[in-house]
């Protein structure tokens, strides 16, 4: 790292703010980065998906993060009764993707992917940033305030490019007021850590998402300890409860999928509660600022995309903006289209993921599943039923992974599937992730 003044500032050190610093050093740039050490003791994303692992290596820390994680081999999908079971083996992907990926303890991962940038260069300032928001020709813009413009090692008047990598607190967002578009659902989790509570009905490492009577459940192995959480609809909350240890241990005592498996269990720490699911900026950058990570939005805490959209995101704009070189920052036009192009793909990564998410609440995963497995049953000319099951499952586990997520075919393949090919199996309905118990305290849902 040079002793150059820094021409970027990272507001938060979250995953995505490091991640950016780390590249950022690599590439021999100068920045600093804010972070105000306000941490919770557990955080959602603690599973992660195959194409995160190729940002590990980048950074050259998939053997630390292997060591502090439980390897994963792949996610399975349950319904509650008798409803289907879905298998997916990242084994699948092999080939454009690890077969495998991690589950990894977010505060431990968090001071992981923090103490590589800082190895590479990266210099944090233990401080909350003040950021004011302005206008620059007109467009709604942020700038630093004296105080954090001194902290950072500034002149009052330099102009930095202000990255906004402060998660779910959407720091720039919230000073200029830029909307947001919210998603469809409006959902609440909770969420601890167990042990003894039984993961017998899978290999080791696999992760369970159980589609409930009301809601679903994640059920993600962590070395020693088994992480449960619950999504459940906020209005279907409060039937649970008053308090967030009271809806979660409700949940874990009347939802069959869950009471069977957890007789035993023993809970290990608070429980933490999360919202704010289903949510995207409608303005990703302007003059001098660009949105990162759960900053930018977050799709849904279903199939785990939010890690790999804060990594992704961080090597996207490195992609888009740092690879052109330092001289870009003094560019404003060149900056500004740079900036476009990364915010465009974030948004495209956004949509992707949240068409394929619809497809597991809705109930029309399982629906193509069910139909896969009756279409390779039936004897056809040179197998072609099975090799079409095969291709299906291939693509679905690509974007659930990662991989094929944005693939305009694989996309394609899924409509039609969903449309066309699903005969003789029951209706996604009955398999759909439903707001209330079909009879809750005695009403009808």
């Amino acid at each position: 790292m040079t002793n150059r003044l820094p021409q970027i500032v990272i507001v938060g050190a979250g995953p995505a703010g490091c991640t950016l610093a780390a590249f950022l050093a690599q590439r021999g740039l100068s920045c600093v980065v804010f972070d105000d050490d306000k941490r919770p003791d557990l955080l959602v994303g603690e599973s992660l998906i195959p194409g995160v692992v190729p940002v590990f290596r980048q950074l050259g820390i998939e053997d630390r993060v292997a060591e502090i994680s439980v390897r994963k081999p792949g996610a399975s999908f349950f319904v509650t009764g008798d409803g289907p079971r879905i298998h997916f083996s990242f084994k699948n992907v092999e080939g454009h993707l690890p077969p495998y990926s991690f589950n990894s303890p977010r505060p431990e991962l968090d001071n992981l992917l923090r103490l590589r940038a800082e190895e590479l260069g990266a210099k944090f300032i233990h401080a909350r940033a003040e950021v004011i928001a302005s206008e620059q020709m007109g467009h709604p813009t942020v700038r630093l305030s004296e105080t954090s413009l001194k902290q950072a090692g500034l002149p009052l008047d330099a102009q930095p490019l202000l990255i906004d990598a402060s998660g779910r607190a959407r720091c720039f967002a919230r000073a200029m007021q830029i909307p947001a578009i919210r998603g469809g659902r409006d959902d609440i989790a909770y969420f601890a850590h167990y042990e003894d509570f039984d993961h017998d009905e899978v290999e080791p490492g696999q992760v369970i998402i159980s589609v409930l009577k009301a809601g679903w459940s994640w059920r993600i192995p962590l070395p020693g300890r088994l992480s449960v959480g619950i999504v459940v609809d906020k209005d279907h909350a409060k039937t649970l409860g008053t308090t967030a240890e009271e809806r979660l241990e409700t949940a874990l005592r009347e939802e069959p999928m869950l009471a069977a498996k957890g007789r035993r269990a023993k809970r290990l720490t608070p429980v933490m509660t999360y919202t704010n699911y289903q949510l995207l900026s409608t303005q990703g950058y302007g003059p001098g600022w660009v949105l990162l990570g759960d900053a930018f939005g977050f799709v849904d805490p279903m199939l785990s995309p939010g890690l790999f959209m804060s990594l992704e995101g961080a090597r996207q704009l490195d992609a888009c903006v740092f690879a052109k070189g330092a001289d870009i920052l003094n560019h404003p036009q060149a900056l500004q289209k740079a900036l476009a192009a990364y915010s465009r793909r974030i948004v495209q990564w956004h949509h992707a993921w949240t068409e394929l998410v619809n497809y597991f609440y809705d109930g029309r995963i399982f629906r193509i599943h069910l139909a896969g497995k009756n279409l390779a049953m039936k004897p056809s000319p040179f197998n072609l039923a099975s090799i079409m099951e095969r291709h299906s499952t291939f693509h679905i586990a690509s974007m659930a992974s990662g991989g094929y997520t944005r693939s305009l075919y694989s996309r394609s393949l899924m409509r039609l599937l969903s449309k066309y090919l699903v005969w003789q199996v029951p209706a996604a309905e009955n398999f759909a992730v439903k707001k209330a118990w079909p009879h809750e305290r005695g009403q009808a849902a």
